[in-house]
């Protein structure tokens, strides 16, 4: 599933290609992905100009002159854009928009788990954002704020930064990455953390999503970025995927266990 970094990423890409762009035409191929497709999507979005792109968690939000479209790109889902002479509809290219400068915005989505909404209200009060916790490269995420969320929780930390109330975007990819850098085992009960701790985990985290974004994420699958080009992070990958493998600082073999249904991958000698 796309990550912060990898949605991130997307939004960066199509920033550069589709702001003040007008959608000509829209068409979609489906009615219902995750969820079902608003019958009048199309209708709406079309002669709407893209005035901003951003990001909150994992969702992508399109700013348009009416509207807003809220898109999550599920398991396997791909948001590019291409030279509409070049583009050729596929099988699972649910969504097609075509734009005013010859350039077509496609959705393509095998499994069908992401989704699209379109509200003509503020984005950020979606029903989706309500129990949202802080970005975690803003300045509200920080130690105090942590530590007062850490304070009463007993889970697993791996299931805390996992945790969209807490913090939102750290995916499994990156909470086994940071957890690795901080030297934090994943079980670790979450209000069992110090301030060295909690401050190092932070670091962590951040340092491994700016890297990520840097590296244009991580591509193990089906993510593409924008203009369908994967992410290269995975080179950089210490734990995550790296079983049986020795440690890169200590030599030790990577274990691997299940929290909370999620393939958790640590270092039990740097990660005690």
């Amino acid at each position: 599933m796309p990550e912060l970094p990898e949605v991130e990423t997307v939004k960066n890409g199509l920033s550069l290609h589709c702001l003040k762009r007008k959608i000509i035409s829209a068409h979609t191929y489906i009615d219902k992905l995750r969820y079902p497709l608003d019958p009048k999507l199309s209708d709406k979005v079309t002669n709407q100009s893209i005035h901003d792109i951003s990001r909150r968690g994992k969702h992508l939000i399109i700013t348009l002159d009416d509207y807003a479209l809220i898109i999550h790109l599920g398991m396997s889902g791909v948001l590019q854009i291409t030279d509409s002479n070049a583009y050729q509809h596929k099988k699972h290219d649910h969504i097609v928009l075509q734009l005013d400068d010859g350039q077509t915005i496609f959705y393509h989505d095998p499994r069908r788990f992401g989704y699209w909404d379109i509200t003509d209200s503020d984005p950020l009060e979606h029903k989706y954002f309500l129990n949202y916790g802080p970005e975690p490269l803003t300045q509200h995420f920080n130690s105090l704020y942590l530590q007062r969320a850490l304070n009463a929780r007993t889970q697993a930390i791996k299931n805390v930064i996992m945790d969209n109330k807490i913090v939102v975007g750290v995916g499994n990819i990156y909470a086994c990455e940071s957890l690795f850098k901080a030297g934090i085992s994943p079980l670790k009960p979450a209000n069992t953390l110090t301030k060295n701790e909690i401050s190092k985990l932070i670091d962590a985290i951040q340092s491994t999503l700016l890297q990520a974004i840097k590296a244009g994420g991580t591509t193990l699958k089906d993510y593409k970025n924008a203009t369908g080009k994967p992410g290269y992070f995975a080179q950089s990958l210490a734990v995550y995927g790296q079983k049986d493998k020795a440690c890169q600082i200590c030599s030790t073999v990577i274990s691997s266990i299940v929290i909370n249904q999620r393939n958790t991958f640590y270092c039990p000698q740097c990660q005690p």
